[in-house]
């Protein structure tokens, strides 16, 4: 399959004409409107550093259905302790740029780059990207990003910098989502961190129709708050 090239114009092929590696175009914008058109399509940009923006819709795709959350018994005990706070949407900025400095193992660089901080925290701003923070007394020791739409939420990246913080805070707020009846985290690429929580693969065919689903139903737009009850603060 060839890749596309985009143009000014906000469109994009169809996601089924990705190549076999999900490379489906290159170029265009890091604008709003493109942003959300591109995740209403199953699509979404991943790129390095001085390269140009390159849009993916791998086939298959990784995807966490709610109802499928698995919690080892040792992660459970530590939410139960409570030894971590955990908020949302409070310190959007600060998560993303985390997201970006933090290295893991074997990661040398990121596709984070000042561009994609830009737009998405635009994005957290018109009220469609969402953070979640991990905090110990004060510090910011974990946390992670993403886009919401319709019953989706696009899981984007997360960081730790501490033992179990990016997980408690992914917990928490999967089982916030459920409450609020979305339907599934969509996880992108396939990494073991994710199956170990209960994602699984499925064809994009089956993504996509998983997603149009999704769309349609009303958007938890705007800052997001845990409720009284709820797990968090």
């Amino acid at each position: 399959m060839p890749v596309f090239e985009l143009t000014d114009e906000c469109v994009f092929p169809p996601p089924q004409l990705a190549r076999s590696d999900g490379l489906l175009a290159i170029g265009g914008d890091l604008s709003q409107e493109r942003l959300l058109l591109a995740y209403r399509l199953g699509i979404f940009p991943w790129y390095n550093e001085g390269d140009p923006i390159l849009w993916w819709s791998p086939d298959p795709r990784l995807v966490l259905m709610l109802r499928d959350l698995h919690v080892s018994r040792r992660l459970e005990r530590t939410l139960r302790q409570g030894a971590f706070r955990v908020t949302l949407d409070t310190a959007f900025a600060r998560v993303i740029e985390a997201c970006a400095s933090v290295r893991g193992p074997g990661r040398e660089d990121t596709w984070i780059t000042p561009d994609m901080m830009r737009a998405y925290t635009a994005l957290h701003d018109a009220g469609h990207a969402h953070s979640v923070e991990c905090w110990r007394d004060d510090e910011l020791v974990g946390g992670m990003y993403g886009v919401s739409l319709g019953a989706c939420f696009f899981g984007e990246s997360m960081f730790s910098l501490v033992a179990d913080a990016s997980k408690i805070a992914l917990v928490i707020l999967l089982r916030q989502l459920d409450a609020w009846g979305f339907d599934f985290l969509d996880c992108q690429v396939t990494t073991e961190h994710m199956l170990r929580f209960g994602a699984k693969e499925i064809p994009r065919t089956e993504f996509l129709a998983r997603l149009l689903m999704a769309l349609r139903k009303p958007p938890r737009h705007g800052q997001w708050r845990f409720e009284p009850g709820d797990s968090g603060e």
